[in-house]
């Protein structure tokens, strides 16, 4: 799913004050996440709870705490299909994620991507939308598989979002 993109770099303050600072300092093309500062990149591989930003129904910004996971180039978003945003995402399958280190919050990475693909469970390739589950619960939970927060009155199906990257944005150092 690679495709171009651009990095939007941000001036920051982790040197000392700076004209400018805040603003966009640079903008470099890219065609994989291989191309993001290893210091970016390592806020995506860390078990970091990002905030998911997915627009409603009265065209407003929902956002939700949750986990997420990356394959390649891909973007990964699991969520459970009866929640509101599971159609959210599917009448407008533009997301913004944030990544903020937990250690300091000067130091993010914002992601814009579009969903280029819809995985349900109980669809015929569902078998990677568990297994993408399970792998994302150990990431951040440290426990083996199986994932472990299904909700126990209902029979949960879950929905595995495979997005292309669109837009990147980063700021700070750790």
């Amino acid at each position: 799913m690679s495709g171009e993109f651009v990095i939007a770099n941000f001036k920051h303050v982790a040197d000392g004050v700076q004209a400018g600072q805040f603003s966009v300092g640079e903008r470099q093309p890219a065609t994989s996440l291989a191309d993001l500062d290893p210091i970016y990149r390592d806020l995506l591989d860390r078990p970091i709870t990002i905030t998911l930003a997915v627009i409603g129904p009265d065209g407003r910004p929902g956002l939700t705490p949750m986990w997420f996971d990356y394959e390649g180039d891909t973007i990964l978003v699991n969520t459970a299909s009866h929640r509101a945003k599971c159609n959210w995402i599917r009448k407008n399958p533009q997301l913004t994620m944030l990544i903020v280190n937990p250690d300091n919050p000067y130091h993010w990475v914002s992601i814009k991507c579009t969903v280029v693909n819809e995985v349900p469970e109980d669809g015929p390739d569902g078998a990677r939308a568990t297994q993408q589950l399970d792998r994302v619960w150990t990431k951040y939970t440290g426990n083996e598989p199986p994932y472990g927060l299904r909700d126990p009155e209902i029979d949960e199906k879950r929905v595995l979002f495979e997005c292309k990257i669109d837009r990147i944005a980063t700021f700070g150092k750790p």
